[in-house]
């Protein structure tokens, strides 16, 4: 793992104690006499490097964006479900959850959120549903049409005449 120091930026004419001439022992320098400082410390910035080569900032554990449980509103046709998930779920898994809740299946389902239908493997926190937003639940007009054409063909159509005998 590389430690790298940052510095705050800020208005004002200030400057920051040198790497080891004016920092104490924590890795933080203060501003000197009259200058203005914007925090007097300098905080310390891990890394860490990806599997594919990219050095980036090391997320903290707790409380990062992106994690923990949301509330997604979830509207179909007539009715509203408050959906709890969690954030760096997939919308298939919402659609999983939706399956139990509207008894569609996820194959018959059309997710929209911000006005685009969303693909089963797109991640929520990625497209940017945060807690308490809504998404649009439709049923795919393809597969229902495919359901009134097998429930009109189970159906027995009579003869177009019938013989009356008197």
């Amino acid at each position: 793992m590389i430690k790298l120091k940052s510095k705050r930026f800020c208005r004002g004419n200030f400057k920051f104690g040198s790497g080891g001439n004016g920092g104490n022992r924590n890795g933080s320098s203060s501003a000197k006499g009259g200058e203005k400082g914007c925090g007097n410390t300098i905080s310390e910035i891990k890394w860490e490097l990806r599997p594919g080569g990219m050095l980036v900032q090391k997320r903290e554990t707790g409380g990062s964006v992106g994690e923990g449980m949301i509330t997604v509103r979830v509207s179909t046709v007539s009715q509203w479900h408050d959906i709890c998930i969690e954030a760096t779920s997939t919308f298939g898994e919402l659609k999983m959850i939706l399956s139990l809740v509207t008894s569609l299946e996820p194959r018959e389902q059309r997710v929209l959120f911000k006005g685009k239908e969303r693909e089963d493997g797109e991640y929520l926190h990625m497209v940017g549903v945060r807690d308490k937003d809504k998404v649009l639940l439709l049923e795919d007009p393809a597969i229902k049409e495919m359901k009134l054409h097998r429930l009109a063909g189970s159906q027995q159509i009579g003869t177009a005449y019938r013989t009356i005998s008197v």
